[in-house]
């Protein structure tokens, strides 16, 4: 609780991060409204759908409870684990807004109708209204738990393996779902670690205080 406290002041007493804070977080904003454009934009041209080797051999199972409640536990997980060691809130916000900002260009080039058969998406939760129906590629339920786990690599274990199940998990539940094809949730994994190499490089000072053990 001690070192926790100390991280809090350090970090609300260092204007250069708290401005990066404030940045990462406006750029995370953006990349959800631009997500929301794209999503809508691919959903109102949509159109067949195609075969599948995994989903035209499977049938079809409920995941509404994974795909959000569970998906929403994790984010609130993740908020956590920034809000208790703040030095990490920038690399972070931007790094997540820049995957949201990529897969939101990515969903606009192809217009994909749903799979025939699919599992009941509840609309009106939080998770649930981000699925319109024509942002297919590439899976952000499994990719961002990717990056969290690239992030946190080294960070923190703990995080990386919570992450990294939780990636495991969510894709296998879209397929069996059928609610991503499974090129989406395959390639998610390489576009994931790709924009994460990106990240490091594009905002290489907020990685170098997320690597420092403290901010004294």
């Amino acid at each position: 609780m001690k070192k926790i406290i100390t991280n809090h002041k350090n970090f609300w007493s260092n204007k250069s991060l708290l401005y990066s804070s404030a940045i990462g977080m406006l750029f995370f904003i953006a990349s959800i409204f631009l997500n929301r454009v794209a999503t809508t934009f691919a959903t109102e041209r949509m159109g067949n759908s195609v075969t599948d080797l995994i989903l035209s051999n499977t049938p079809v199972f409920n995941v509404d409870f994974i795909v959000n409640e569970v998906a929403l536990t994790y984010f609130i997980f993740m908020i956590v684990v920034v809000i208790l060691n703040p030095k990490t809130a920038p690399f972070v916000l931007k790094s997540a807004a820049l995957f949201i900002i990529i897969r939101s260009v990515f969903i606009t080039f192809t217009h994909l109708g749903p799979f025939p058969e699919k599992s009941y998406i509840d609309q009106t939760e939080l998770f649930g209204s981000f699925n319109l129906g024509g942002d297919f590629f590439f899976s952000g339920h499994t990719g961002l738990p990717f990056l969290a786990a690239l992030i946190f690599w080294k960070e923190n274990k703990f995080v990386r393996y919570v992450s990294l199940a939780a990636s495991v998990l969510f894709g296998v539940s879209v397929l069996l779902g059928h609610l991503h094809y499974s090129i989406d949730v395959f390639a998610a994994f390489f576009i994931t670690y790709t924009i994460y190499k990106i990240s490091e490089k594009f905002f290489a000072k907020d990685l170098t205080i997320f690597n420092k053990k403290d901010l004294s």
